[in-house]
């Protein structure tokens, strides 16, 4: 741990379990600002800026600057204005999603898009993804920021970007590029923000098949804690593992 200088964490179920914080993360946090050690929080959800995300930990307890949060929409955004700057797209999402597009100068449009980008979003509704189906069927591009198939909501569990981006699939025969976990691009990014290397830098997460598997493509080393969905029985059934694995952010030395 000596050799680490900066810090990636998800969010949900290392920082956060639902609406509170999990006990040590605001300890953990304060010990990195008073050394002046870089990180950046990850989430995985395109729905809220990282303004919105500031406000609701602030609310919790946890005060970050809003630059120190970091989303799939953010890591979209970047990943298209590397490849097609100033496009044009149309997207089924929030305003994380929206923001972030707008932020980057690209156009959003329901007629003859460029992209087709998908996100969270509490309002799906039958004729945006219709539309989005005849866009992709036309030739536009698909893409969406993170391929989880369902999130925590109020009274259970909601549908994913996955559960959306496989409806668009069977319709059109077309898959779409993910750009969030466990995509690596995203923890390449998330660096590339910070200006570090992946030699440097740790990944904190709570998931084997996002947080640490997308920690290990990017060339960093990896924590796995306990907190969150993962216990330490289930680490054994993959063929990866983290370099160390902790029970919460109350274990982790800085």
């Amino acid at each position: 741990m000596d050799a680490i200088k900066h810090y990636l964490l998800d969010m949900d179920g290392v920082i956060v379990r639902g609406g509170a914080l999990i006990p040590g993360a605001a300890e953990f946090i304060q010990r990195l600002q008073d050394r002046g050690m870089p990180y950046l929080i990850l989430t995985n959800n395109s729905m809220y800026t990282p303004r919105d995300l500031q406000v609701r930990l602030s609310y919790m307890g946890l005060d970050v600057p809003s630059e120190a949060i970091f989303t799939s929409a953010l890591a979209t955004a970047q990943f298209l204005h590397s490849q097609r700057p100033g496009g044009r797209a149309y997207v089924v999402g929030e305003a994380g999603l929206t923001t972030a597009l707008h932020d980057i100068g690209y156009v959003l449009i329901d007629r003859v898009p460029e992209y087709i980008i998908l996100g969270e979003t509490n309002t799906y509704s039958f004729e945006r993804i219709t539309r989005a189906i005849r866009f992709v069927n036309a030739g536009a591009r698909f893409i969406a920021t993170n391929p989880d198939v369902a999130g925590p909501g109020e009274g259970g569990i909601v549908p994913g970007t996955g559960s959306v981006a496989a409806l668009i699939t069977a319709a059109t025969g077309v898959k779409p590029y993910y750009v969030g976990k466990p995509n690596p691009l995203m923890m390449r990014t998330a660096l590339h923000t910070l200006n570090v290397h992946s030699e440097d830098a740790i990944m904190i997460g709570d998931r084997m098949e996002t947080d640490i598997v997308a920690g290990i493509e990017s060339g960093m080393r990896t924590i796995l804690v306990l907190s969150g969905v993962t216990t330490r029985e289930q680490v054994e059934h993959f063929p990866y593992c983290p370099t160390w694995i902790c029970g919460s952010l109350a274990d982790v030395e800085v």
